[in-house]
């Protein structure tokens, strides 16, 4: 019966290459609008590959949770293996839930919590080199400042104090690796090892900054050890002290280094992003900053937010949830079926990749009326609890749910609450604000602002 459902409906595509063109030029508008014409599943052909599209929640639901072991991560996470090695973004398995389970203390929000000072510190001192240009005009590159920011901040909540004056130099290493594999996993070059190797420029400057990278997380990892004992006041530290007693089970130092280079590649470019938007959506919608800062105003009264704070900051929270639905961070997920399956009625042949669209999901008009207005409130409790769990995916979902979720949250409305004190960040007049579908849905160039000072609300 599986072998004689039919095939999803596809669009109008090239003689030779498909869809793989207009996924090249245009990955939100083909997605958005094939959805709109041929429904929540949809096929493509790019090149030689056969692509599924499922938008419906009750599809992610599918493929994320109900057939969890069907689907597997495929090849494009292979090409992050260079990086992150086999931590929780690339592992399969039984392999995967052993790391999973050691990891998994370490983020609960009590743990986390702890690192909430060394986040506002962290977010004062780079705030302040945006002094120079406060009512100057001369326009803050802001995604390149909230990428700097967030890849500080998750440094210093991985290594505290020990990489001191390394940070610049870790930094430098992990953005340049970064943007090499980012370039990797958006070509449409199969993935093969033997590529990587090739004495290619690129090639070259990402060996050299990985051999960085290892040197540093390895050193520090070796130090730890020789001292006996794990500083459980960072990231590190609480992995290090992760210990099974049931199992007699730990992370050994290979699996601490693939598990530190995850967090560094999850850690900041998401959360950057999605407070490049956030911003951007601000900057658009005054009367929704307006509510903003009265409520940040009201609650802080001035001072330094607290993680107790962020309760509190309800209508905050609802703007940066209702930014990550316009522009979700992880914009596709990609899945290989290693069986046939059917869903809603469709063949979803095995060994094709089914992509999940969180960007169409997020749109999708049976669960969010009028899905491109730019409206907060959605995420009031009273407004969301009729809506289903998976219509609204910026983390993933299942058990593969983004592990630094927590994290990532507290970090970001931090940050919001703290740039919103102290200034209202504008658009340059005649430079557009697009997407760019890259891994993340990053803005496109560096987003210059122009930062403005708020007033007499804030005091240092």
């Amino acid at each position: 019966m599986m072998t004689s459902a039919p095939l999803p409906p596809m669009p109008p595509g090239h003689w030779l290459w498909g869809h793989q063109l207009q996924r090249q030029s245009d990955p939100l508008g083909l997605y958005l609008k094939a959805r709109q014409r041929f429904g929540d599943v949809v096929r493509y052909r790019m090149g030689y590959v056969y692509v599924e599209q499922l938008t419906h929640p009750d599809h992610v639901k599918h493929v994320l949770a109900d057939e969890v072991t069907r689907y597997t991560k495929g090849t494009v996470f292979d090409k992050t293996r260079p990086l992150v090695g086999n931590g929780l973004l690339t592992a399969e398995g039984d392999f995967w839930k052993r790391l999973r389970r050691l990891a998994q203390p370490a983020f609960h929000k009590e743990r986390l919590a702890s690192l909430a000072t060394m986040m506002t510190d962290t977010v004062s001192e780079r705030l302040q080199t945006w002094e120079p240009a406060v009512d100057g005009g001369r326009p803050v590159p802001l995604f390149q400042e909230l990428m700097k920011l967030t890849l500080t901040v998750v440094v210093r909540s991985l290594f505290s104090s020990d990489v001191k004056d390394q940070t610049h130099l870790l930094g430098e290493a992990f953005t340049t690796a970064l943007e090499v594999t980012n370039e990797r996993i958006v070509s449409p070059l199969p993935y093969r090892p033997w590529l990587y190797r090739l004495p290619t420029k690129k090639n070259r400057d990402f060996q050299r900054a990985l051999g960085t990278l290892d040197t540093i997380v390895n050193d520090i990892i070796t130090r730890r050890r020789a001292a006996g004992t794990a500083d459980a006041k960072d990231l590190l530290g609480m992995l290090m002290a992760v210990f099974d007693a049931d199992t007699q089970d730990a992370l050994d130092d290979a699996q601490l280094r693939d598990e530190v280079m995850t967090l560094l590649l999850a850690g900041h470019e998401t959360t950057a992003t999605s407070l490049a938007w956030t911003f951007h959506l601000l900057e658009q919608h005054p009367e929704v900053e307006v509510q903003l800062h009265t409520e940040v105003d009201r609650e802080l009264g001035g001072r330094v937010p607290t993680v107790e704070d962020l309760p509190k900051l309800r209508y905050l929270g609802c703007v940066f949830e209702e930014a990550m639905r316009l522009y979700p961070p992880i914009w596709a997920i990609p899945r290989v079926p290693q069986e046939d399956d059917v869903v809603d009625g469709f063949r979803i042949p095995k060994g094709d990749i089914v992509i999940l669209v969180p960007y169409v999901t997020h749109r999708h008009p049976d669960f969010w009326p009028e899905p491109e207005r730019f409206d907060p409130t959605r995420f009031l409790p009273e407004n969301s609890k009729e809506r289903p769990r998976w219509a609204y995916l910026p983390f993933g979902g299942g058990q593969r749910q983004c592990i630094g979720n927590n994290f990532a949250m507290m970090e970001a409305q931090l940050i919001l609450a703290m740039v919103a004190q102290r200034f209202t960040l504008r658009g340059v007049p005649g430079v557009p604000v697009e997407p760019e579908p890259h891994v993340t849905l990053r803005p496109r160039g560096p987003m210059p602002m122009v930062v403005k000072r708020r007033g007499p609300a804030w005091r240092q």
